[in-house]
């Protein structure tokens, strides 16, 4: 990470948009890091990559305030991430607290996004009380959670064990009902018991492309980097688009298979690299 360059002002808006222009993604996730660290300039990226019709997904920890457009703006989603109550969350996260968090969010329509981890799993009541928290506040139009993802052979705090994981799964079926902002249906909150085996067989690993700060270089095998436990994976996407690759067509078709099948023609008739392949200069068929 020491070594990673990134850009700044009208370098970073252009290299980005070269990036957009030659993938030209349906959705696009700026994540960090924090993107408000560079403000100024994702206040240019914006409207630049709404106006080509690319849905924009903005992951931040709302450190400091953001444009009220963005909420207005039905192709932009403002995801704040949140490690937990407020007194987990403060640690962790200062200076981006709770208190600073509700005055930046004043007013806007935002997505909430938590990682679930070993430690809040100790206290029964614990998801029940930060979705309760996050429901009443007008400023949030969804809650989302994730559960922590190690990497092979680690060993945290933050891993869930077999019954926890378990526990993640009844809760937040049961909150469901009495919290409609918790946007996760219950097809995919029963991905969490059985994820996908490898990102060879994950629908969003398969489907996305994850390119770090200095623009060039992927992140593999998936979001996660490194060696990733996928037994114990938490990603709310991934369970998502697994969710949708289990629906039956019909009743009887399941989409998984048809998806491979377009992956694998797909990629016989562009003769391209796998679906996260990047060439060594992004930026060579664009002179």
């Amino acid at each position: 990470m020491r070594e990673l360059s990134d850009y700044k002002g009208q370098e970073l808006v252009t290299n980005i948009m070269q990036v957009v222009d030659r993938y030209q993604p349906l959705h696009l996730s700026l994540v960090g890091g924090d993107p408000l660290v560079r403000y100024r300039e994702l206040e240019q990226l914006v409207p630049l990559i709404t106006d080509r019709g690319i849905h924009l997904q903005i992951v931040t920890s709302a450190f400091r305030s953001f444009p009220l457009s963005w909420s207005q703006n039905r192709l932009v989603n403002v995801v704040v991430s949140i490690d937990g109550l407020e007194a987990e969350h403060d640690v962790r996260r200062a200076p981006a607290t709770y208190q600073r968090i509700l005055a930046n969010i004043a007013g806007q329509k935002i997505t909430v996004h938590c990682t679930i981890t070993g430690q809040m799993m100790k206290r029964a009541s614990y998801l029940k009380e930060f979705v309760e928290f996050w429901s009443a506040r007008d400023e949030i139009k969804k809650i989302w959670f994730s559960i922590f993802t190690p990497q092979m052979g680690e060993s945290l705090p933050e891993i869930l064990t077999p019954s926890q994981r378990s526990q993640v799964i009844a809760d937040l079926t049961s909150l469901r009902r009495p919290y409609p902002k918790l946007d996760m249906p219950v097809e995919m909150l029963r991905q969490f018991a059985s994820p996908p085996a490898s990102p060879s067989d994950c629908i969003f690993a398969q489907t996305t492309t994850t390119i770090s700060a200095n623009l060039t270089s992927l992140i593999t095998p998936c979001q996660f980097g490194g060696n990733p436990d996928c037994s114990q994976c938490g990603c709310a996407a991934s369970m998502g688009l697994a969710a949708v690759g289990d629906h039956k067509l019909g009743g009887f078709i399941p989409i998984k298979p048809i998806f491979d099948l377009s992956l694998r023609i797909g990629r016989a008739r562009s003769k391209a690299e796998p679906a996260n392949a990047i060439a060594e200069n992004p930026f060579q068929v664009l002179r």
